[in-house]
């Protein structure tokens, strides 16, 4: 999920890297030291600055190296394991002491020749399967500070693909803002530093976008059954975001949970609609209220309301009409049924694939009846990710659950510490609560 925004931020790191390299190299600032290098997802792994993501350092050093790796380990033991085999040839290549002239020459060139390609502007780093970059750790000689020269480039071109990930201008604008907040004045001494402080600045900036206070359906389920009243939640979106699938899969969910939801097919516009959602609630065992086709969709759902208080059931799901934000009378429609049923939580369905488009069908929506909360569709599909880090920030409303395949465990509900493990961590799985 989302690797559009993860090769973007990675190459943000990069190029600051690079930027700052080349202005050491000039100022003849700049030293090779044994160790490995982190890559940019490291930070957000389990191994997190853990002494495993390095190299040892060459046997033949132990006391230089010891020296060294103190100042930039954070969690060094001082207990250095003995070497494999395969280890000592990586770092062996770094010695300087071989007491043999000649070959000590020889290596000095192949040093020589790894430092130029390092150094290389169009260098990609490979990264192992531990999360450490393959190729040698930098320092520099005297400490830099991080300025607003080297990244004011850098991130407008951070900007404008976060635009072209269909990422909201105002989330685009503040993301970048937050970064450069978090980035300049930041004091580096080696390759590692830079990787790190541009990780954690992308990361909080980013934390700051998708963190909109909410409570969980499941709570307000239960603070509804201390009253004895079901939790109305009303679905509004436009035709094909998956609304009606949703309900159903809402259904499952909380039929997994011990609750005895009830469907309101107030979709009375289209024949089509109704046996839609009457399929969806025979395949996961509810109840389904509906009328004919053409009838008032406000008094379908009265009549939902009505039977979950009299059967004591806890959930009552609104199907309503897909209709275009900009249709007047289906809006006005739409505020009658919520007008009549005064449902706890009128949720917007949006679909994640159609990025800016969702957006911007949330904002009306919202300033139309006033939503509470979205739910997105498509959530696993989407590689871009502009929809799921913009709707909440946009509409200052929480996301609530995702859709994340197409049958109907196939639902979670959000958690954006979630979200930024899926951003900042290489190979984040999804997983769905049973």
């Amino acid at each position: 999920m989302f690797d559009s925004l993860k090769k973007k931020f990675s190459k943000t790191s990069e190029k600051l890297e690079e930027e700052l390299v080349e202005e050491a190299k000039n100022e003849d600032n700049i030293e090779e030291e044994t160790g490995g290098r982190f890559s940019f997802f490291s930070f957000g792994s389990k191994k997190d600055n853990d002494e495993e993501n390095l190299l040892p350092a060459d046997e033949d050093q132990e006391e230089v190296e010891e020296k060294k790796s103190r100042f930039w380990s954070r969690n060094k033991d001082g207990d250095e394991s003995e070497e494999s085999e395969d280890e000592e040839k990586k770092s062996g290549f770094w010695s300087r002491s071989n007491d043999d002239d000649e070959d000590e020459k020889i290596e000095e060139e192949e040093v020589q020749e790894k430092k130029s390609r390092f150094w290389s502007r169009n260098k990609e780093p490979v990264e192992s399967a531990d999360g450490e970059a393959k190729g040698g750790m930098f320092s520099f000689v005297r400490e830099k500070t991080i300025q607003e020269k080297h990244v004011e480039d850098i991130l407008f071109e951070l900007e404008m693909e976060l635009l072209q990930a269909d990422v909201a201008m105002e989330v685009a604008t503040e993301v970048v803002e937050n970064v450069k907040v978090n980035l300049v004045g930041k004091k580096i001494k080696r390759s590692n530093d830079i990787t790190e402080y541009t990780f954690y600045a992308l990361r909080d900036a980013v934390s700051e976008i998708i963190d909109v206070p909410s409570k969980s359906m499941t709570e307000m389920i239960e603070d509804k059954k201390k009253q004895g009243e079901p939790l109305v939640v009303m679905f509004v979106g436009i035709n094909g975001t998956g609304k009606t699938t949703t309900i159903g899969k809402l259904s499952n969910y909380y039929l997994k949970k011990g609750y005895t939801p009830v469907i309101a097919a107030s979709d009375t516009f289209r024949a089509g609609a109704i046996e839609q959602v009457t399929h969806h609630a025979d395949n996961v065992g509810v109840k389904i209220i509906k009328h004919q086709k053409g009838s008032d969709p406000a008094a379908v759902a009265f009549d939902a309301v009505e039977h979950a208080r009299a059967q004591g059931k806890e959930l009552v799901l609104i199907d309503t009409a897909g209709r275009m934000q900009t249709n007047v009378n289906l809006m006005d429609e739409m505020k009658k049924i919520k007008r009549v049923s005064k449902p706890d939580l009128v949720i917007f369905v949006g679909d994640a694939l159609t990025g800016n488009d969702a957006v911007e069908q949330a904002k009306k929506f919202n300033d139309a009846i006033d939503i509470d909360g979205v739910i997105l569709t498509k959530a696993d599909a989407d590689s871009k990710g502009g929809a799921s880090l913009s709707i909440g920030y946009v509409i200052k409303k929480p996301i609530m659950f995702l859709g994340v395949g197409q049958g109907y465990d196939d639902i979670m509900e959000y958690d954006p510490d979630w979200m930024l493990n899926q951003l900042f961590s290489e190979d984040e799985k999804i997983e769905i609560e049973e």
